[in-house]
């Protein structure tokens, strides 16, 4: 049953030429989010796909696959490691200079570093030069990566109208099922091509293709307009000198909920990442019947996303949130255990069911819960740094995977356990956390009062 709405939550009315102009608005900024995110997660997921599929022959040297592709993986994390580190810069900047400039800033890091790691040299040219400039680069993804989704979400969250705030920001989430679904595509041709085509040169391929959303993607951010709940707060000098600061003073339990309820992200990298790896070379299922298996789960979560969304904008929250994490909980199990028997059929049904059904009702809804979570004056800062610090831990996932599985197929527990705890932390996130539906825009998170911005209008 829905809570009421609380008694301050009656707004006043809207002319039908306002809430016209504020749905384009939102639509706008929900098309920015949604190209931002494909290219977002094109460019970090192709190197998922690739570290599964040929990094590990490449970059490093011959010796144990299994090691291999444990360093592979561990360069994967080495991304995630400094999405902190991004978010924190990217925060910083999108609480003090504006959410647009900051956002068009992550993209061309993001394509700009992808493109490069299309044209790297592999081991055998370079030596350990090779994996070095790897990792240099996937420290640039990540910390673009750091960047994009919470300042696309808090954005899209400002531009939406009055009971919308999860609909809209949920394209951010959209853009992403799209941009694994064009990595996936785009390593179709690669994954069907001669082995020595494929380790020579056919892998660049994806990482070349890149360069087209990006151009796409930077002509619609670069039109965007600053929500006016934050211009409101730049025009009167009233936003904060250290955001992150004054988050933490003012907001600790929200970050913390936030990094809790981020660990139902794990779901997904582990699938995309360790289940791709462990089904094509523990189990030995053709990497293109799992790119498919991919495709098809992300394609279907583009349209189940909004549609879970929406329904929390009218529901609330937390229900479909906990849903979807405990969902993804129990399916895990079901999903790697028809994986290691090879059931093709059945390893298509499980993994929809989890990517566009529980782990899509879930992941819908964080780009307009979590930011609604924080003031606007620290909410790029405070969604972008929590949201970080708890998909830290899924970067590693893979690799943690890889070892404790080793090469025996049957010995699929250990993954699944690692799923299905990170779902347990997001929930107890969740249920701490404060259901904001209903919550006026002007009203979410808590005070923010800092004289020096009050100051600053004298000066």
């Amino acid at each position: 049953m829905s809570p009421q709405p609380p008694a301050h939550s009656t707004t006043e009315a809207v002319s039908p030429a306002e809430t016209e102009r504020k749905t384009k608005r939102a639509k706008k900024a929900a098309l920015a989010a949604f190209l931002g995110g494909a290219l977002e997660y094109y460019d970090f997921f192709i190197y998922a796909t690739a570290a599964s599929l040929v990094f590990s022959q490449i970059f490093f040297p011959a010796g144990d696959p299994t090691v291999a592709l444990i360093q592979s993986f561990a360069v994967f994390g080495v991304g995630y490691v400094f999405r902190p580190l991004g978010a924190f810069v990217f925060g910083h900047l999108g609480d003090k200079l504006g959410r647009k400039n900051t956002l068009v800033m992550t993209l061309v890091l993001m394509g700009g570093a992808t493109f490069l790691i299309g044209v790297l040299p592999d081991f055998q040219t370079a030596g350990y030069w090779a994996p070095a400039l790897l990792v240099f680069l996937r420290i640039l993804q990540g910390m673009s990566a750091g960047g994009e989704t919470a300042g696309a979400s808090a954005l899209t969250m400002e531009e939406s109208p009055v009971g919308r705030r999860a609909f809209f920001p949920s394209f951010a989430i959209s853009g992403i099922s799209a941009g694994i679904v064009l990595a996936s595509l785009a390593f179709l041709p690669v994954a069907a091509m001669s082995e020595e085509a494929r380790l020579s040169w056919g892998w660049r391929i994806p990482f070349w293709l890149s360069l087209i959303v990006l151009i796409v993607a930077y002509l619609v951010r670069r039109s965007l307009e600053e929500p006016e709940v934050f211009e409101d707060k730049a025009e009167h000098h009233d936003l904060v000198k250290l955001p992150f600061a004054e988050m933490f003073r003012t907001h600790p339990a929200q970050f913390f909920q936030v990094t809790l309820m981020s660990f139902q992200t794990v779901t997904n990298t582990f699938m995309q990442a360790f289940g791709l790896a462990y089904a094509t070379k523990v189990v030995g299922i053709p990497a293109s019947t799992m790119l498919w298996v991919s495709i098809l789960g992300s394609a279907l979560a583009i349209f189940t996303q909004p549609v879970f969304a929406a329904l929390s904008d009218k529901y609330g929250r937390k229900p479909l949130f906990i849903t979807g994490v405990t969902g993804s909980a129990i399916l895990i199990f079901v999903y790697f255990n028809v994986l290691s028997t090879g059931n093709i059929p059945m390893i298509f049904l499980t993994s929809s069911l989890i990517t566009a059904g529980t782990y899509a009702m879930s992941n819908s809804i964080y780009p307009g819960w979590f930011p609604e979570l924080f003031n606007v004056r620290v909410r790029y800062s405070g969604m972008a740094i929590g949201l970080q610090i708890g998909i830290l831990c899924a970067g590693f996932t893979p690799s943690l995977g890889t070892a404790l599985v080793g090469g025996e197929p049957a010995n699929w527990g250990p993954a699944a356990w690692i799923v299905a705890a990170s779902s347990i932390i997001a929930t107890i996130g969740a249920l701490w956390a404060k259901e904001t539906y209903r919550t006026p825009l002007e009203q979410l998170g808590k005070p923010v009062h800092h004289p020096e911005a009050h100051g600053a209008v004298s000066r």
